[in-house]
């Protein structure tokens, strides 16, 4: 399910919710707006929490501390996200004018609480050497079953080339997930795939991915695309970096 930007009255585009709309993703996802001096607290007594901060300055107040954070915009800075187990209060007052990806879902396990700095967010680069570069991206894992094998989540970012493709050759795993999209420039907009069908990703919309659907998508050029890319692992089967490839294009894989 693909959807434009459409923020309700509290500040909230929700995307997905583990009862609710697009229940389908296992897990509850919203991207959330805060005006200058505006708090947010979240606790759960069964889920975990993610909250990723796209833009603005914040602070993180968890567990007695209270640490700072800045992003400029996902495109000129790294991220900073506050990940914590169930039943922890956790809150985030904005400094000024600020947006947040908030993620969570069911978990029984309990874990330290960590903050994610821009230091501890290292990039990978995938493409450039393929394909005459045109899928050349950046791809960010906040966490993942590797260093988290305790979360049910895994949260990462991409940062995508204009007039490139991305999660190229097309692929697909069967634990769902969800695209949150950006552009550097409010215009700009792109293509995303869910199985066969294409919908026209704008700047602050989503795409909630059907699970064994192949998911890719492109930019259009002129405009740098930002996407986070959120995983629910099933139970008993983790996403561990793994991908299976749609048959009839898996031999790209072997072109330089």
């Amino acid at each position: 399910m693909y959807e434009k930007p459409g923020y309700n009255d509290k500040g909230e585009l929700i995307c997905s919710l583990e009862n609710g709309k697009n229940s389908h993703m296992l897990m509850d996802v919203w991207a959330q707006r805060l005006k200058a001096g505006q708090e947010l607290t979240l606790w759960e007594t069964e889920k975990e929490i993610a909250v990723l901060l796209l833009a603005g300055e914040v602070e993180f107040l968890f567990e007695g501390r209270r640490e700072t954070g800045s992003r400029r915009s996902v495109f000129l800075d790294k991220p900073w996200c506050l990940h914590c187990c169930k039943g922890k209060q956790i809150a985030v007052r904005a400094v000024s004018e600020s947006r947040l990806l908030i993620q969570q879902t069911t978990n029984p396990r309990e874990f330290s609480t960590t903050l994610y700095t821009p230091q501890m967010c290292n990039l990978e680069e995938f493409g450039k050497e393929k394909w005459n570069g045109t899928a050349h991206r950046q791809v960010l894992t906040v966490f993942d079953y590797s260093n988290e094998p305790w979360s049910n989540l895994v949260m990462g970012e991409v940062f995508h080339k204009p007039g490139c493709w991305s999660s190229y050759p097309p692929h697909y795993h069967p634990q769902p997930e969800l695209y949150y999209y950006e552009f550097d420039k409010p215009q700009g907009f792109g293509v995303g795939f869910d199985g066969d069908e294409c919908f026209k990703v704008e700047d602050q919309s989503y795409l909630a991915i059907t699970p064994m659907h192949a998911h890719h998508q492109v930019a259009a050029p002129g405009y740098n695309m930002y996407f986070a890319w959120l995983i629910r692992h099933l139970d008993g089967n983790p996403w561990e970096r793994t991908r299976i490839d749609v048959p009839e294009h898996s031999w790209l894989n072997e072109l330089e």
